[in-house]
């Protein structure tokens, strides 16, 4: 499998490489959260590893990240769910002034994720079930990079891997048991937003590894 990912990476090397002039290749301010998260965002002591944390609803509204942080979404799938997440993060950059690359992974869902860690983002936000079971494979590998999994999660994440789900919304992978039934009616708009604005705020207070349930 490692044989796998060194050549995947160094075909997106070549593909996406930051180019000469690229603003992402210069370093930048470590990204931070302005504002303070509120009461019952943070549980009262340190989540264990892979823990299902429920933040208190509407505790992360008034935090955001600061501008110019770097995202890359990598997103496959075309189903609805998928569809309106990637939409809800497109709108939240703009809303935050997020510097914002996307990565359609189509069928080489690997290969886009390792596209995406050629970037060198603060954050990688991936939408769509589709790219669960690589995810698992790949973020082990790349600890120093931060992770955000929206409307799905990883079994066994790392501790750079952060989760957002809801009833509706839990995928695990391919033949894996999940905290609830799939429900693509519940990735609304709305929900999509406040799941990706709660990871956000998750991520960087430092709060890491873990799941995020935000009914």
């Amino acid at each position: 499998m490692l044989t796998v990912l060194a050549l995947a990476g160094a075909g997106s090397a070549l593909l996406s490489g930051c180019a000469p002039g690229d603003s992402w290749a210069q370093p930048h301010p470590a990204p931070t959260l302005v504002g303070a998260v509120g009461a019952g965002f943070l549980p009262e002591s340190s989540p264990s590893p892979e823990a299902t944390v429920q933040p208190k609803a509407g505790s992360w509204d008034d935090v955001h990240p600061s501008a110019g942080l770097r995202v890359v979404l990598v997103t496959a799938g075309d189903d609805d769910p998928t569809r309106t997440l990637v939409s809800a993060i497109e709108s939240w950059a703009t809303a935050e002034k997020v510097e914002l690359r996307t990565v359609s992974a189509g069928d080489d869902h690997i290969g886009g994720i390792v596209q995406a860690l050629e970037m060198r983002p603060d954050l990688v936000v991936s939408a769509g079930n589709d790219l669960v079971d690589a995810l698992a494979v790949v973020t082990p590998s790349h600890l120093e990079q931060d992770f955000l999994i929206v409307g799905a999660e990883i079994a066994e994440p790392t501790q750079n891997v952060t989760a957002v789900d809801w009833t509706g919304a839990s995928f695990r992978g391919v033949g894996l048991g999940a905290a609830s039934e799939y429900d693509a009616a519940t990735f609304t708009p709305e929900r999509s937003e406040r799941a990706l604005r709660a990871g956000v705020a998750s991520v960087l207070h430092g709060q890491t590894g873990v799941v995020l349930w935000v009914d």
